[in-house]
């Protein structure tokens, strides 16, 4: 029984970091993926927009890269990334609930950032002129990756393994 509760806090730290890096990478996929079946029906009619609709593809797979940072972070903080970690069940439980901001909150930004950024993608096939206006758009929901982020970071930054 304490061989099993001794592998809690470790695996409850790898879950967190499973979840930090996998759900908002999903998200980015689903997002970059829509955006970018969008786009390339827009550059069949006219392949010189592709430069502006590469930079609203490219907008929903920040979400990705927040949540493998996050990962990155969780275990580097751990102690698991350099394979010296002796983690609690309760320092193992922290590390999951500070996954926890990014995990959700990337997940289902990336996703509704890629219809905001496939709208935008309509709106430039229409009028290239109003790309700035698009990005602008799709932005606004990457505010709240980013504060997701932050709590994230932040969480982590004051875990204490014990």
């Amino acid at each position: 029984m304490n061989e099993l509760i001794s592998l809690m806090g470790p695996g409850l730290t790898l879950l967190a970091g499973a979840l930090a890096a996998l759900l908002p990478g999903i998200g980015s996929a689903k997002g970059v993926g829509r955006v970018g079946e969008v786009a390339t029906g827009v550059l069949t009619e006219d392949p010189a927009k592709f430069g502006k609709v590469l930079i609203l593809q490219a907008l929903p797979g920040t979400q990705g890269i927040y949540g493998l940072l996050s990962w990155f972070m969780i275990m580097n903080s751990s102690g698991l990334l350099s394979g010296s970690a002796s983690l609690s069940w309760q320092t193992g439980m922290a590390y999951l609930m500070a996954s926890l901001p990014i995990a959700f909150v990337g997940l289902f930004s990336a996703v509704y950032q890629g219809r905001v950024a496939e709208a935008g993608i309509a709106l430039v096939a229409k009028r290239p002129q109003e790309q700035s206006k698009a990005l602008v758009l799709a932005a606004m929901v990457e505010t709240y990756a980013i504060l997701a982020l932050l709590a994230t970071v932040l969480s982590v930054l004051n875990i204490k393994p014990v």
